[in-house]
């Protein structure tokens, strides 16, 4: 395995974002793999890891075998590639490179290397095929038009959010993004969108309609409120979420919807205890996770995330708990907008700021005035040492920094 990995890792930062060609030429030598089971398609500046953590535990809940394809990873590589919630094993992962190695050479006869995200979805299309999924919720990379994973049509496609975020890649408005977003959109299939800004739904609107696609658009065509779900296609009440945080309703709600429409297409039935039980028991790491019964990890890495972190953190405080805050991010982000975002939303909450282990995190000198914490790790011991029972510490920033966070927590967990 450290021999695929070091392959893949050489490939990091080559030939991004320089069109479909390459990826499409690649998954005609594999044979379509994407061609034999039915997608979801998800895009979405946040909320697209919760959206399909929900839609696999509804499908699930409902005898279906899920292919789901996310990123980053927040414990390895192989929980990218999951059946199930299940990640995919060494074997698997190996022997699948090695033929998307193979059919490489192939291709260099016409392409360039392929990269590491393409290398990566072309091993979980692979895989995919081979274990004969029912159907496949497949997570965009960044943006949507010229994303890697846009060689496949989905049946439905989900958007869960237009913010702000790789603007340098995406656009600088809110119109632009959501072009590149809406362009996961397929001729004749369906779509479920988030409520989004004004200027962002008129460009999805407009895309749809150019296409023929289907639109169903959260708070007019379908909602959630107060654990109640109402829909042409169904009304459910009593709904419980295993993820905290009020906004998870939103993406409830488009999981919700993109899981009864992909049901009714097919004939096929739902059954309302299984949806409360399936939403109930959703989980998904490093997401308003509560790792200890003191710490939270939420990967919050733009400002439209941080703000959804804010409110909860905001409910948490009025409910008489005390906050700490430990932040870890990336130089390229806009982290002094995030820091100065938390400043003044939370001036009752404690503010650290640290690095990481990865290249790019922030150092010292990028700090400013804000508390640094040389070691991250001595600092949570220390809270959890001394945490009182109203104590809560919330580590937020770049997911890389939420992965190695979790990583640490577990192993202290598994050594107790």
């Amino acid at each position: 395995m450290i021999e695929v990995e070091k392959w893949l890792h050489s490939r990091i930062g080559l030939n991004f974002r320089s069109g479909l060609g390459r990826m499409q030429r690649a998954v005609d030598l594999l044979g379509n793999p994407e061609q034999t089971y039915p997608i979801i398609h998800v895009t979405g500046t946040n909320g697209k890891g919760s959206t399909i953590a929900f839609m696999r535990e509804l499908f699930v809940a409902h005898g279906k075998t899920v292919g789901t394809f996310t990123s980053p990873h927040i414990v390895s590589i192989h929980d990218r590639i999951c059946i199930n919630g299940e990640p995919i094993s060494d074997a698997d992962f190996i022997r699948l490179a090695d033929q998307v190695k193979a059919m490489e050479q192939r291709l260099l006869e016409t392409h360039d290397q392929l990269s590491f995200f393409e290398l990566l979805t072309l091993i979980a299309l692979l895989y995919f095929k081979e274990q004969g999924v029912d159907l496949v919720l497949l997570e965009v990379g960044i943006g949507g038009l010229l994303d890697t994973t846009n060689v496949v049509t989905g049946e439905i496609a989900v958007i869960t959010s237009i913010g702000l975020d790789h603007q340098e890649t995406l656009g600088n408005s809110l119109a632009e993004i959501a072009g590149q977003k809406a362009g996961i959109f397929k001729s004749g299939k369906s779509a479920v969108i988030a409520n989004l800004a004004p200027e962002a739904q008129i460009v999805c609107h407009k895309v749809a309609e150019n296409l023929g696609v289907t639109l169903y658009q959260a708070d007019q065509d379908f909602s959630f409120k107060n654990g109640c779900f109402s829909s042409s296609l169904a009304d459910l009440n009593q709904l419980k979420l295993g993820l905290e945080g009020a906004y998870q309703e939103e993406n409830a709600a488009l999981a919700l919807q993109a899981f009864l429409l992909f049901m009714n297409q097919r004939g096929e039935k739902v059954d309302e205890k299984v949806v409360q039980k399936a939403l109930k028991q959703t989980r998904w790491a490093g997401r308003l996770e509560a790792v200890t019964e003191h710490i939270y990890l939420d990967g919050a890495h733009n400002l439209p995330a941080l703000e959804r972190l804010v409110e909860f953190i905001q409910e948490k405080i009025q409910q008489g708990y005390k906050a700490q805050i430990l932040f870890g991010a990336l130089k390229r982000k806009d982290y002094g907008g995030m820091l100065a975002y938390l400043t003044e939303h939370l001036p009752d909450a404690t503010l650290y700021v640290t690095s990481f282990d990865y290249q790019g995190s922030l150092e010292e000198q990028d700090l400013g005035g804000y508390r640094n914490i040389a070691s991250y790790r001595d600092f949570i011991n220390n809270f959890e040492a001394s945490a009182a029972e109203k104590d809560l510490l919330f580590v937020t920033g770049s997911l890389y920094f939420i992965s190695e966070v979790r990583a640490y927590l577990m192993n202290l967990k598994s050594s107790d």
